[in-house]
């Protein structure tokens, strides 16, 4: 592209037809860099990204074979767009280039993308790549919960791992503000609805919150709901819908519900002299 201060002294000799043609170069690399960041979107964007634009679909997972490509346009993009840096971050975690993808992580989070931070707050939690550290992922998760990122509403209520979160009244205010869309919010809240945790118990608003979440498909809340609705808890007793929710959350992988319908099968349990479980007897 032509630097101002040589179109202008071009344009004094050439005449306008010159500054029009700048300006057509300084669309053509618009265009460009929007060429740039479609391409990145359409490879690498995050459906869960608050970020991304409504008709950007996302996708869950970078297919093996857009990775370098993803990696070519991202890293054009990521220039001027903090959502090409965390699709750029997340093409190189699918890549296994972990320094770079902490390094672009990094970066997105410092210019406001809280998908990101919900990233590196993961990494913290985990230890993936960096030292373990609960306080920066809780840092991070608060960042990207005070932005309204539902994933680091819900990752901040669950960071202690016992799903006791360090703040339970805050982290579950947060959780409420996340909770009419997102179903893992919905789960979260309905858990510690359940617990009594960071208010009053209330079993009938766990259960809704349940019900909810297991409509968008959650495998964890599908088998609460089978334990509420077998149990009565917060509400009618429905030994049908239990078995029918602990089914769905089974096929999703689901341990606790296979255990369930395992158990409702088998309802016999054989011990031995210390209470351990044998085995189950069926009939």
């Amino acid at each position: 592209m032509i630097k101002p201060i040589l179109a202008t002294s071009l344009a004094s000799v050439f005449g306008v037809s010159l500054l029009a043609l700048g300006a057509g170069f300084a669309g053509s690399a618009a265009q460009a860099q929007s060429a740039d960041l479609v391409l990145c979107d359409r490879l690498a964007a995050d459906p869960a990204d608050p970020d991304k634009p409504a008709d950007v679909k996302g996708v869950a997972e970078i297919a093996p074979g857009d990775v370098a490509t993803a990696i070519k346009f991202c890293r054009t993009a990521a220039s001027s767009s903090r959502r090409a840096l965390y699709g750029l971050g997340r093409a190189y975690a699918a890549n296994r280039q972990t320094n770079e993808a902490i390094a672009a992580f990094r970066k997105a989070a410092d210019k406001g993308s809280s998908s990101a931070m919900v990233e590196l707050g993961v990494l913290y939690a985990t230890g993936s790549g960096v030292g373990k550290d609960d306080a920066a992922a809780r840092k991070l998760f608060e960042r990207a919960a005070e932005a309204g990122n539902p994933r680091g509403v819900s990752n901040l209520a669950a960071l202690s791992g016992s799903g006791a979160p360090a703040d339970p009244a805050r982290a579950r205010a947060l959780l409420a503000k996340a909770a009419d869309t997102n179903a893992e919010a919905q789960y979260q809240l309905g858990m510690m609805l359940a617990e009594g945790q960071g208010g009053a118990k209330d079993d009938a608003g766990a259960r809704n919150l349940f019900e909810k979440a297991a409509a968008q498909g959650h495998a964890a809340a599908m088998e609460r709901m089978g334990a509420f609705a077998q149990s009565g808890r917060g509400g009618p007793r429905d030994a049908t819908a239990a078995k029918d929710y602990y089914q769905r959350a089974a096929a999703l992988g689901n341990d606790d519900a296979k255990a369930a319908l395992k158990r409702a099968d088998c309802p016999y349990v054989l011990k031995d002299k210390q209470g351990g479980v044998v085995t189950n007897l069926c009939f």
